[in-house]
C-alpha cells in the first residue's frame, strides 16, 4: 500500500488539512487570549447598536438612527452597483480595445495602443483622483449645469439624467475601474484572438463571409477558450479593487465598515465580515465564469 501512488495523494491530502485545521485553532485561541487581556469579548453584538452616522448614497432606506447591521447592507449594496457595473461596461471597452488593437486601420490601432499603455502602466488610485478632482468636480456648479438635448445635464452634482442622479464619486470610480481593468481585458482578448490559427480567417473568408462576420461567428467563440480565464481574474480584480474608493468619499463596504469599526473599537469582529464580504463576491463570480467556462470549452465525443 505503501507504494501506490494513490495513498500517498490521499494521505497527503489529510495531512496538509491537519496542519491547516491547526494552525488556524492555534490562531483562534491566541487572538482569544489577547482580546481578553485588553478586556473585550468577541462577539458580533455590536450590530444591533445605533449607527450614528450618515451616509452619502443611500440605495435603500437608511437614517443614522439605524443599526450598524442596516449601514453595512448599505455599503454592500453600494459596492454591488459598482461591481455589476464596472463588470458590463469594463467587458465592452476591453473587447472593443482588444479587436481595435488588431484593427487594419493604423489610426485606430495606435491611438488604441496608447490607451492601453497609459492606462494599464498607471496607477489606479491615481486615475480615480483624476476622475474625480481634475474631471468632475472640475465641472460648474448645479446652476450652471451643462445641458446636453435638454435631458441630460452634468455638474459637481454628477450626472443628472431624467430618472436618477448619478453622483460624481460613483462616476469617477465607476470610469477609473472601467478604463484601467479595460486595458488588462484589451491584452487578453487581443491574445485570444491571435491564438486562433491564421487558417481560420482563411476559412471564414473563403465562405463570402466579410471580416466583421469573420471575426464574430468564426474567430471570436474559438478565442473565448483561451480569453475566459484571464478575463475571471480580471473580473476579480475589479470588484476587489473597489475598496478604493475609500479614498475618493465613496461609501462603499470597505468605506462603511471602516467608519464602524472606527466608532466601536470592534476591528477583529469587523475585518472578519469585510474579508468574508469579498470572498463570497469573489467566490460567486469565479462560479458563475467556471459554468460560463465549461459552455465555450470544446467537448469530445
Amino acid at each position: 500500500m505503501t507504494n501506490d501512488y494513490r495513498f500517498w495523494r490521499i494521505a497527503g491530502q489529510f495531512i496538509a488539512v491537519f496542519f491547516t485545521a491547526l494552525v488556524v485553532v492555534i490562531l483562534w485561541q491566541n487572538l482569544n487570549r489577547n482580546l481578553q487581556q485588553l478586556g473585550i469579548q468577541f462577539g458580533f453584538y455590536f450590530l444591533n447598536q445605533q449607527a450614528s452616522f450618515e451616509i452619502g448614497e443611500k440605495p435603500i432606506n437608511y437614517n443614522p438612527t439605524d443599526t450598524y447591521t442596516q449601514a453595512l447592507w448599505v455599503g454592500l449594496i453600494n459596492s454591488l452597483r459598482v461591481a455589476i457595473a464596472g463588470i458590463f461596461l469594463t467587458t465592452i471597452v476591453g473587447i472593443t480595445a482588444g479587436i481595435a488593437r488588431l484593427s487594419e486601420n493604423w489610426l485606430v490601432r495606435n491611438i488604441t495602443m496608447i490607451y492601453v499603455e497609459i492606462f494599464r502602466n498607471t496607477p489606479l488610485l491615481l486615475q480615480l483622483l483624476f476622475w474625480y478632482f481634475a474631471v468632475f468636480l472640475s465641472f460648474p456648479k448645479t446652476e450652471n449645469k451643462i445641458s446636453f438635448w435638454g435631458f441630460i445635464g452634468v455638474s459637481q452634482n454628477g450626472l443628472e439624467l431624467p430618472w436618477f442622479t448619478v453622483s460624481p464619486e460613483f462616476s469617477a470610480l465607476l470610469l477609473g475601474l472601467t478604463f484601467y481593468t479595460g486595458a488588462f481585458i484589451a491584452e487578453i482578448v487581443r491574445g485570444g484572438i491571435q491564438s486562433v490559427p491564421q487558417g481560420q480567417w482563411e476559412a471564414g473568408r473563403s465562405l463570402g463571409l466579410k471580416p466583421g462576420l469573420v471575426m464574430r461567428l468564426v474567430i471570436f467563440p474559438q478565442a473565448l477558450r483561451v480569453i475566459i480565464p484571464p478575463l475571471t481574474s480580471q473580473y476579480l480584480n475589479l470588484t476587489k479593487n473597489s475598496s478604493l474608493a475609500i479614498a475618493i468619499g465613496y461609501p462603499d463596504i470597505y468605506f462603511v465598515a471602516s467608519t464602524t469599526f472606527n466608532q466601536t473599537g470592534r476591528v477583529v469582529e469587523v475585518i472578519l465580515l469585510i474579508m468574508v464580504t469579498y470572498l463570497i463576491l469573489s467566490l460567486s463570480i469565479s462560479l458563475v465564469m467556471n459554468l460560463f467556462n465549461r459552455t465555450v470549452q470544446i467537448k469530445e465525443r
